[in-house]
């Protein structure tokens, strides 16, 4: 099996984005979510991307946008991948798509093996779907809780679309989760972080380190 892809998110200096290119992260995730104290305001993020530009590819976070935000993003931000992670249909995750030439991949919450279900409908629509654990009801926050997955949910599921794992990893523990769910790829923020929004270079290179040894 190749080494699992690997994606940090809500990177929002440029040390840490630095650090996350340093240990060769295959994705680095910008956030464009108010409520998130990961959230990177237009201008930061496009200076951000034009540091990253060609040396790793960029996503870009969002939770049930308009067009008109994705756009207007996209006029400074140059992204390669649309991450949708709301409550977006797959009508919607195809529109962004086709409208913007960027990947698009759609998270999902997932607390029971039904919830998995749900991903069989963006087959056709989204490019990717990530897996993140389900937070309560009425949080704020749609991920970046640091909540996991019940790993074994993953066991002998028949994914139909590319997927990636997030919720809850971080470098003590991926190269387990990767070992239990067979995961093509994996999402970090809060497991590599030394408080909320506040990235560590350290534990960037441990998390990517980890990955790359299974």
């Amino acid at each position: 099996m190749p080494a699992p892809l690997i994606k940090i998110c809500g990177l929002s200096t440029p040390e840490t984005l630095d650090a996350a290119i340093a240990a060769q992260a295959d994705y680095i995730g910008l956030v464009f979510f108010p409520k998130s104290p990961r959230n990177v305001a237009i201008g930061q993020a496009a200076a951000l991307a034009a540091r990253a530009a060609g040396r790793t590819r960029i996503v870009g976070l969002f939770v049930d946008p308009d067009m008109a935000l994705l756009h207007e993003v996209r006029a400074t931000v140059p992204l390669d991948v649309i991450q949708l992670h709301g409550k977006e249909p797959p009508a919607f995750v195809q529109q962004v798509r086709a409208a913007t030439g960027c990947e698009a991949w759609k998270a999902l919450g997932v607390r029971k093996r039904a919830d998995m279900e749900a991903a069989r409908s963006y087959a056709g629509a989204a490019d990717r779907i990530l897996y993140d654990a389900k937070p309560p009801e009425g949080a704020a926050l749609p991920g970046g809780t640091g909540l996991r997955i019940d790993w074994d949910l993953m066991k002998g599921w028949k994914h139909p679309l590319p997927w990636m794992l997030a919720g809850g990893l971080d470098p003590l523990n991926v190269a387990d989760a990767v070992h239990v769910t067979g995961a093509p790829a994996v999402d970090v923020s809060s497991g590599v972080e030394s408080a909320p929004g506040v990235k560590d270079a350290g534990r960037i290179a441990a998390f990517v380190r980890a990955v790359r040894t299974i």
